[in-house]
C-alpha cells in the first residue's frame, strides 16, 4: 500500500501550473478531437507530470519546500514503484492516440528521468537543466497536443511562445531553493543569475512572449488586449515581489513563489479557455 504521505509527493495540484501550454495548444487548433484532448489531458496531468514529481522527490529526498509542498514527506521505495507504474500506464494509454503520440510521451518521460536520475542528473547543470525544462515542458508539449488533439503540425509561433512561458516561470520556481540546491550539488539557472538576475530573465522572457502574442493575434487584436487585461494582476504582483526581494532577499521564499505561480496559471488558463470557447461558438 502507498501511504497518504507518499501520495502527496505526486503533487497533483502542481499539474495545474503546467496546464497553460496544453490549453494554449488547444486554443490554436481549427478542429479539436474532444476524446483525444481529454485522453491526453489525463495522460499528461494525471499520470506523467505527477509521476515525474514523485520520481524527482525519490531522487532528491527533499528536506525543504518543493513546488506545491511546503513540508514534503520523505519518499520511500514505494514512491519509485508508483512512478514507474504511472509512467507505464501513461505510455500504454497514449497508444490509443497513435504510435507517434506514444513515442512523444515516452521521450518526455525519459528526458524527465534523465533530469533527476543521479547518474545523469541534467538538473545539476544550470543551462542544460534549464533548456531541458523549457523545451520539453514548452515546445514539446505544444507539439504533442497539436498532433494528438488536432492531427496537425505545430506552428513556429506557438512553439516559441510555449517555451518562453516556461522559460519565464521556471527560474522563479527555483529562487527559494538556492541553499537546498547548493547542498544537493545542483547548480540551477536561478543560482547562476542570482535573485535579481532571475527576475530580469523572467521579465525578458515574458516581454518576448507578449511580442509573439501580438504577432499571433494581429487579425484579432481583442485577444491580445484581453490577455493584457487578464495578466495585469500578475504584472502588479511581479513588481511588488521584485521590490521586496530587491530590498531583502529573504522574500525570495516559497510562499511568494507559489502565489506568483498560482496567479499566473489561473489567469493564463482562463484566457486560453476563453479562446477555446470562442472558437467553439464561432
Amino acid at each position: 500500500m502507498i501511504s497518504a504521505k507518499n501520495l502527496q509527493l505526486l503533487r497533483l495540484p502542481f499539474s495545474f501550473f503546467l496546464l497553460p501550454v496544453f490549453l494554449f495548444a488547444l486554443s490554436g487548433l481549427q478542429t479539436i478531437s474532444c476524446y483525444h484532448a481529454l485522453l491526453l489531458f489525463t495522460i499528461l496531468h494525471l499520470l506523467v507530470y505527477p509521476a515525474s514529481n514523485a520520481y524527482n522527490s525519490f531522487m532528491d529526498q527533499d528536506e525543504g519546500p518543493i513546488g506545491g509542498l511546503k513540508h514534503p514527506p520523505k519518499a520511500d521505495k514505494k514512491v519509485f514503484y508508483l512512478s514507474a507504474i504511472m509512467d507505464t500506464v501513461a505510455v500504454l494509454l497514449s497508444l490509443l492516440l497513435g504510435l507517434r503520440s506514444a513515442l512523444f510521451v515516452l521521450m518526455y518521460i525519459l528526458i524527465s528521468r534523465a533530469y533527476s536520475y543521479k547518474r545523469i542528473r541534467l538538473k545539476k547543470f544550470a543551462l542544460a537543466g534549464y533548456l531541458t525544462v523549457v523545451i520539453f515542458q514548452g515546445a514539446w508539449i505544444y507539439m504533442l497536443t497539436c498532433h494528438s488533439a488536432g492531427n496537425t503540425l505545430p506552428d513556429l509561433n506557438g512553439l516559441c511562445i510555449s517555451s518562453l512561458l516556461i522559460a519565464g516561470v521556471y527560474p522563479l520556481t527555483q529562487i527559494y531553493q538556492h541553499d537546498a540546491d547548493r547542498k544537493d550539488g545542483v547548480h540551477t539557472m536561478s543560482m547562476m543569475l542570482g535573485y535579481r538576475g532571475t527576475f530580469l530573465l523572467t521579465a525578458i522572457c515574458f516581454v518576448c512572449a507578449m511580442i509573439l502574442f501580438y504577432i499571433r493575434f494581429q487579425e484579432s487584436l481583442w485577444k491580445f488586449w484581453l490577455l493584457q487585461g487578464l495578466l495585469s494582476p500578475v504584472l502588479i504582483y511581479f513588481f511588488y515581489w521584485l521590490r521586496k526581494v530587491w530590498e531583502n532577499v529573504i522574500y525570495a521564499d516559497f510562499t511568494h513563489t507559489m502565489r506568483m505561480n498560482a496567479l499566473a496559471s489561473v489567469l493564463l488558463n482562463l484566457f486560453f479557455l476563453s479562446l477555446i470557447i470562442s472558437n467553439i461558438i464561432q
